[in-house]
């Protein structure tokens, strides 16, 4: 039996549980199959296997605790579920808001049996006080890559082309009894370089996020119990202790946003990270920086985040 402390109170403090998924069985051939799948090029799994060894090896000698949830499904779930090309990024299967997990719900009908699968492991790892898949009933869309738990204040969440904003009204009531007192809205364009918002921005430390420039041009919308205003992103983020590092001059890859914080001190990044983003800037220059390959997984689309979901920091 799986025993997990929820407890997630932001997205830098020491990772010590982490959810993964091993890549699928299934190659994605060529580059016409990649475009019908929404992948940017075309994968061989095994290649993909030897990444994802390489980046759990990374974590658990970090001291980080590595749950691949594979590993634990009914023999009725994983024949299916080792043929789902999109498993191995799990960020979008839940969130974990303070000490509560809420379950997301699948922005397209492909990538459905995950979050089936998933939860039901969930609904025995978890007690009913923590985890209750009855919570993603009313969900239309949540894919959790769209959500970032900025600190014990507030949530930023996108309600761009996987999540919407019926969800988010679904489900801020729970985010509210979690113990959050606001959530920070924004909308994104609807196009697959801009999917999930942590394709767009990561925090990278306690007072420090890295976000594309243009994401300054947009208003948050700002919600608590009572009210909701409106305010532009980076005085939203700098209201909670934030400053912003703006990439202005950067063609991005998916590399150079979607890392993953360790510790305060460490980032795992992909080998094909741009340096000149993770430490060009004062509050950066002295973190540890932990390079992997993850070449193979990121032609699916996503980088190190979405490849991996928090249970516990500390």
């Amino acid at each position: 039996m799986v025993k997990i402390n929820a407890n997630c109170w932001n997205e830098h403090g020491e990772l010590k549980t982490v959810l993964v998924c091993s890549p699928s069985v299934l190659d994605v051939p060529d580059q016409r199959t990649a475009d019908y799948v929404g992948w940017e090029k075309p994968v061989n799994q095994e290649k993909a296997k030897e990444n994802h060894e390489e980046m759990i090896r990374a974590m658990e000698n970090a001291g980080v605790t590595v749950i691949d949830y594979s590993k634990h499904l009914k023999d009725e779930d994983r024949q299916l579920n080792d043929q789902l090309i999109n498993r191995v990024f799990v960020r979008d299967l839940a969130c974990v808001y303070g000490n509560t997990v809420i379950p997301g719900d699948a922005g397209i009908t492909m990538r459905a049996p995950e979050y089936v699968h998933s939860h039901e492991l969930f609904q025995r790892w978890f007690d009913e006080n923590t985890f209750s898949i009855q919570d993603n009933n009313r969900l239309k869309a949540l894919e959790n890559g769209d959500v970032f738990v900025l600190n014990r204040d507030t949530v930023f969440i996108n309600t761009g082309l996987r999540s919407s904003i019926e969800s988010v009204e679904m489900m801020k009531g729970k985010i509210f009894q979690a113990g959050f007192t606001e959530i920070g809205i924004i909308d994104l364009p609807r196009t697959g370089e801009t999917m999930h918002l942590d394709m767009n921005c990561n925090v990278a430390g306690a007072d420090l996020l890295i976000a594309k420039s243009y994401m300054r041009l947009f208003p948050v919308q700002v919600v608590n119990e009572k009210s909701g205003r409106y305010v532009m992103m980076e005085d939203y983020i700098k209201r909670h202790g934030f400053d912003v590092l703006w990439t202005d001059d950067v063609k991005h890859t998916v590399a150079d946003i979607n890392f993953l914080n360790l510790n305060p001190e460490t980032l795992l990044v992909s080998t094909k990270a741009n340096k000149k983003i993770v430490k060009g800037h004062p509050k950066l220059r002295g973190k540890k920086i932990i390079e992997v390959d993850v070449n193979e997984l990121e032609k699916g689309g996503g980088g190190i985040r979405c490849m991996t979901m928090p249970f516990e920091r500390r």
